[in-house]
Parts: C-alpha cells; sequence; structure tokens
C-alpha cells in the first residue's frame, strides 16, 4: 500500500522470442526429417529396381514409411549388399589371430601354416607380408595348391601378371576346375593384361562354356569388341544381361555392373552386328 502511495511501479518482464535452444531443436528435428525422407526414397526406389515383390514393399513404405524403409534395409538391402567389415577393424579385431598363426609358422613351420598365415594376412590387405608367407610355404611345398594360388591372389592384387600368370600354370595342370573356376578365370584376365591377347580370349572362351561368371563373360565380350568382332562381343554382352537377369535378385545386386557394363558396350558396338 505504502508502496503504490509512493508511486513506486514493479517491474514488467517484457515479451522474449524463443531461446536459441529452441531454435537448435527445431533444425535438428527438420535436418532429421529431411534426412529420413531422403532415405526413405532411396529404400523406395531401390525396392522399384529390384524387387521382384515390389508391390508389397511399395505398400508396406507407403502406409508405414518409418518402420516400412528400416525393415526393407535390413531384411533386403543389407544382405544383399555382401557389405564387409572394414580392413583395419580386422586388423584390431584378429590382431590376437593374427600372432597365434605367426607363432605356429615359427614353432611347427609346415606349409600349411604359412598358408593360413597368409590368408589372415591377406584378408587383412596386408599385401606383402602375405606374399612373403606363401613365398616360404611353397620353399616348403612347391606343389601346394593353396599356397599357389594365395600368392596368385595377391600377385593379382599388385598388378604383377607375370605372376599371376606363374602361380595359376600349375594350378590349372593339376586341377582345371580349382575354385570353382577361378584360377582358370584370373589366368585367363592375366593373359590379356600382359598383352597376349589372342591366348586371353581363347582362354576365356573355353572358361565360359564352362562357367558363366558375368565378369568374365563381359571381359570376353569387350576383347571381342576390341578385335573388331562386333557379332561376338553383341552376342556375349547380351549373354551378361540375360544371365543376370534370370538370377535371384540378390545375386543380380551383385553383379550389377557388369550389367551396366554390358549395356554401354553395346551402345559403343555399331548399329546393325
Amino acid at each position: 500500500m505504502l508502496l503504490a502511495q509512493r508511486g513506486h511501479r514493479f517491474p514488467v518482464a517484457e515479451p522474449q522470442g524463443p531461446s536459441w535452444v529452441f531454435w537448435l531443436m527445431m533444425w535438428g528435428i527438420a535436418f532429421v526429417g529431411l534426412a529420413y525422407s531422403a532415405f526413405w526414397v532411396w529404400m523406395l526406389i531401390h525396392s522399384l529396381r529390384f524387387e521382384p515383390d515390389k508391390t508389397f514393399w511399395l505398400w508396406l513404405m507407403i502406409v508405414a514409411p518409418f518402420p516400412g524403409a528400416m525393415v526393407y534395409l535390413v531384411a533386403r538391402v543389407i544382405p544383399a549388399a555382401d557389405w564387409h567389415t572394414p580392413v583395419w577393424l580386422q586388423r584390431f579385431t584378429r590382431s590376437r589371430e593374427l600372432a597365434q598363426l605367426a607363432s605356429a609358422t615359427e614353432m611347427i613351420g609346415n606349409a600349411h601354416q604359412f598358408v593360413q598365415y597368409g590368408d589372415a594376412l591377406r584378408e587383412t590387405a596386408q599385401w606383402s607380408q602375405a606374399a612373403t608367407a606363401y613365398e616360404n610355404a611353397l620353399r616348403k611345398d612347391p606343389t601346394s595348391l593353396p599356397a599357389l594360388w594365395g600368392a596368385a591372389l595377391v600377385a593379382r592384387q599388385q598388378r604383377k601378371w607375370d605372376d599371376v600368370l606363374r602361380f595359376c600354370r600349375p594350378i590349372l595342370d593339376r586341377d582345371p576346375q580349382y575354385r570353382f573356376g577361378d584360377a582358370s578365370f584370373a589366368y585367363g584376365s592375366a593373359l590379356l593384361e600382359t598383352g597376349d591377347t589372342a591366348g586371353g580370349r581363347a582362354h576365356l572362351e573355353k572358361h565360359c562354356q564352362r562357367w558363366r561368371n558375368p565378369e568374365a563373360v563381359y571381359r570376353l565380350a569387350e576383347r571381342c569388341a576390341a578385335d573388331g568382332d562386333a557379332a561376338a562381343a553383341k552376342q556375349y554382352a547380351m549373354d551378361v544381361i540375360r544371365d543376370i537377369n534370370s538370377s535371384p535378385s540378390a545375386i543380380a545386386r551383385k553383379h550389377g555392373r557388369w550389367k551396366s557394363l554390358a549395356r554401354k558396350l553395346l551402345n559403343r558396338l555399331p548399329k546393325g552386328t
């Protein structure tokens, strides 16, 4: 009462706008919404392009956008992508295994131990050390097919094509079907890379009669095109596309690169071939 009589006025708080925390939350919500919308569109397009049962997935992602896209990612995309653990993480998680394998080569020292050690080094992208391990295995047993194949894989990674031929030739002499044709394809590819185009083409023609690997058939189509044999190149490129189209969806996605390259090769070929 006395304060009112003396004319004292209580301070009145002026209205303030939203704080920076509020705006930060709003921007965060907007960003998450836009990111998930882009992810949802990506999953939707992916299902329309690659899924034979696209109607079901389309219905699920439209009726339940949030769980539908996540379910599609986990159930279809990730299993078909064949993703691998990063090399640096493999080296960390397998460090104890690598140490044990190295000890086994010192304590036992047979070709088998060196091959096991070389395989682990190769799988963790330690190429030089893997090459040494396979060389040691071949010193113990020059006829070891696993040691020859491991050495060929390292040589191929390092683009040492003469070494690929040197390691693969004794494998094919003893077992032409080794690794379901992987050694045969590596040998044919190395022939092409070393400039023996006629030998490489002849080898791949025989190879593709038995194994219809999309990469091998595409490489053969590419070689035929370079030789000016447009008719053969067209036939092999169309074989790549037909083989992939007739494969299960997961396999078709895995080999999608070769299908795309085969289509581009067909577009480059002379019309009317």
